[in-house]
């Protein structure tokens, strides 16, 4: 039986802010995510190969060993982008109910990822859009901005990109960027209001395609998915803005870095 997949909603570079306040999320294609950012898409592209190698996440609950993932903190205000020390990534289990209230750390994104232009340019973008729709008239705020490198895969037959389900992540801004999907069916995206009935469904199927939520409306989830070849596998990169401090800096302690 064919599958049956829905296009993404896309929206341009000019509208991504408008389109936040009054639905959101914003969906935009690769070549958009370019414009918008300020780079070439090869120079998105450049930075794919980075998945190829990251390590099993250790800390999934439902026993599986389908993810992979690093992990990196930073923090951007006016454009100027600071990474800041490795930390362990903590949510409360209000957010997620499958791995809140744990300190996972992670295994920290390579140093020569976070030093390229490109990514520089990606994070500025990002707390440039914070700014435009959360800050209000004090901006620019400090955006303290984590980011997260996963690869889902099907060796043992289904890879679950959400396994904590529906959930919001207790940001303001969440940002998913496809960077590439082979030999995989399955991994529909779903958004939901929060508190209202209406909700969209899509498919991202394009490297560098990009999901934008307004964490406080929106939950969101993406479905498993299942192998159409050896090897089947799906990457994401998702970065999250938040205001004030990183998510349990007041209860996060000391502990190894990965």
């Amino acid at each position: 039986m064919a599958q049956v997949t829905f296009s993404p909603p896309f929206t341009t570079p000019s509208e991504v802010a408008s389109q936040l306040r009054q639905g959101g999320y914003a969906v935009l294609s690769p070549a958009a995510v370019a414009e918008w950012i300020g780079c070439d898409l090869p120079a998105l592209m450049a930075l794919n190969s980075d998945w190829a190698a990251l390590p099993p996440d250790e800390f999934l609950k439902d026993g599986g060993r389908y993810r992979r993932r690093r992990h990196a903190c930073f923090v951007v205000q006016g454009g100027q982008v600071k990474q800041a020390p490795h930390r362990a990534h903590w949510q409360p289990v209000e957010y997620n109910a499958l791995h809140g209230g744990m300190e996972r750390w992670f295994a920290p994104m390579e140093a020569t990822t976070v030093a390229r232009p490109v990514w520089q340019q990606l994070l500025a973008a990002l707390a440039g859009v914070s700014d435009a729709v959360f800050a209000g008239p004090d901006a620019p705020a400090p955006w303290f901005v984590e980011a997260h490198q996963f690869r889902i895969d099907t060796t043992d037959g289904i890879g679950r990109p959400t396994p904590e389900g529906a959930h919001r992540d207790g940001v303001d801004l969440v940002a998913v960027f496809l960077v590439g999907r082979e030999g995989v069916k399955g991994g529909e995206t779903r958004v939901f209001e929060a508190t209202g009935p209406s909700g969209q469904r899509f498919t991202l199927t394009e490297p560098w395609s990009l999901l934008l939520l307004d964490d406080a409306r929106m939950i969101h989830e993406s479905t498993p998915i299942q192998p159409l070849a050896a090897g089947g596998h799906r990457d994401t990169l998702v970065v999250t803005c938040r205001r004030g401090n990183f998510q349990g800096a007041d209860v996060v302690g000391p502990g190894p870095v990965a």
